[in-house]
């Protein structure tokens, strides 16, 4: 006989705001240590591609944050995540992406179109400092937009006295939103504006900020209120899930394992950006271990290395100065080993990254290109992969940029081969790009089905881009380009 699944109910909701900057992270991690102070097991998610907000959901609630995204990822596959990694918490938190009804086209794939998908109650965080009775004009818009999402609450943030918020309470009351609290500014716990590869959070004491942050939202917002006025009805997962293989102290894979492939991941200060669901997935298929480019002198044994993006641009004397695995990773490569490279784990793999400062630090040199610091411009946005027919989904968030590619170097040629510049400066055989067209096997399409001529580096043995992948629920794609399976 099959069992039912009995629904019950839960506090979960997505923090959303009208738009970037007013202060929904600094809310949600508050509310996340808060609510885990008490004693609560709090789940955490990340509406869209972000790594960097997960990584400080962790710290905020001790559990590993999971990203949800319409784009990248099935509906069903979001669904199964979500009762997966909530059914054993008390409390679902979820923060949204930029405006609540901002997605890659119109409110495609925006905070809105995954509250409305799971059926989350939405609570919205309202950069008050500068409004009065006018936020029920606010209000009423995001209310009635979208008449299939619910609105539970709001909180007012950057609002300094009590008469202040009588306003802004009676305003949302007036529109029929319950008003949970104010928070006023409070210079301890603004979190700064994060540029990838300028800002890593490594120099910032974001556990001091987080406490903050949780004593700050127990003194001003109702949290009682908050836990009733989002109880809802929660479809938990009933099975087992297994537990994905944690990079602490970066594990070398198990030696005689039962599971035929090894399946080696680049993970340290450099290389970071790694969905856990991705990991999960490389995990059914073979067995997963980590090593670190940055101080690794042995390159393991395996059937795919996969170098995920991170910060390759902060620690470049040291990936320059490793040159020891640099010629391990070298040679797998030409023994016929098999390498995923995203964005910073690209970078590594040609001949070499200059820094802001134009200096020079020699890479891999496995791919004909060379990518620079100089002259930053953020390239940003969702892509759909098609190589042969195999598809999958990724996104581009980087300043780095090609400053050489397919032997057009922005140095003389002499100047080049005067300064040595990678240890395998004199390679033939380096891998060229293919431009995404019409007419190539490889093609790039934005989220807007545009297609766009965009560089992929691919061989039987190299996949290799600035675009970060999920296949999370598309393991087949990796398996089908790497194994032939």
């Amino acid at each position: 006989m099959t069992a039912i699944t009995v629904p019950r109910t839960k506090p979960q909701f997505l923090i959303a705001a009208p738009h970037s900057g007013a202060g929904k992270t600094t809310v949600t991690l508050g509310i996340l240590n808060a609510l885990t102070q008490r004693g609560l097991n709090v789940q955490p998610f990340k509406c869209g591609p972000d790594y960097l907000d997960p990584k400080l959901h962790t710290m905020a609630s001790g559990q590993k944050s999971i990203n949800l995204d319409r784009f990248m990822m099935e509906d069903s596959h979001i669904q199964d995540m979500y009762a997966r990694y909530g059914s054993k918490a008390d409390v679902t938190v979820t923060e949204g992406v930029m405006g609540l009804f901002d997605g890659a086209v119109k409110m495609e794939g925006s905070s809105a179109d995954l509250a409305r998908l799971l059926h989350l109650p939405v609570i919205m965080v309202i950069n008050a400092k500068a409004m009065a009775y006018s936020v029920a004009a606010l209000l009423l818009g995001f209310k009635t937009l979208c008449t299939d999402i619910h609105i539970a609450g709001v909180i007012f943030n950057f609002v300094q006295h009590e008469s202040h918020y009588r306003i802004l309470k009676e305003a949302a009351q007036d529109i029929g939103i319950t008003a949970l609290g104010y928070l006023p500014d409070h210079s301890g716990i603004h979190l700064p504006s994060r540029h990838l590869g300028l800002k890593t959070g490594m120099e910032i004491d974001h556990q001091s900020i987080i406490e903050q942050a949780a004593d700050h939202i127990k003194q001003h917002i109702d949290l009682e209120l908050l836990l009733q006025a989002t109880n809802t009805s929660f479809q938990p997962l009933n099975r087992n899930q297994e537990p994905i293989p944690d990079p602490v102290g970066l594990t070398h894979p198990v030696p005689g394992s039962n599971k035929k492939k090894r399946l080696l991941i680049a993970y340290d200060e450099a290389f970071n950006f790694i969905y856990p669901e991705n990991v999960r997935a490389l995990s059914a298929i073979g067995e997963v271990g980590y090593f670190s480019p940055l101080s690794d002198s042995i390159l393991p044994d395996a059937d795919l290395i996969y170098l995920p993006g991170g910060y390759p641009e902060l620690h470049l004397e040291a990936l320059s100065a490793n040159k020891t695995l640099i010629n391990q990773l070298y040679a797998y490569h030409q023994n016929g080993g098999k390498i995923l490279a995203e964005c910073g784990g690209m970078m590594y793999l040609g001949k070499y990254i200059t820094d802001e400062q134009g200096k020079i630090y020699p890479m891999v040199g496995l791919l004909d290109m060379a990518t620079g610091m100089q002259q930053k411009k953020l390239s940003i946005g969702y892509k759909r992969l098609n190589i042969d027919g195999i598809v999958l989904h990724g996104h581009e968030f980087h300043y780095s940029r090609f400053i050489e590619i397919a032997g057009s170097a922005t140095l003389p040629a002499e100047e080049f081969r005067r300064r040595k510049l990678t240890v395998n400066e004199e390679s033939k055989d380096r891998i060229k790009p293919v431009l995404s067209s019409d007419q190539t096997a490889v093609k790039v399409w934005n989220a807007r089905n545009e297609l766009l001529q965009l560089p992929v580096f691919k061989t039987k043995t190299v996949l290799a881009s600035y675009f970060h992948l999920y296949f999370g629920d598309k393991i087949n794609a990796i398996e089908r380009l790497f194994f032939d399976i």
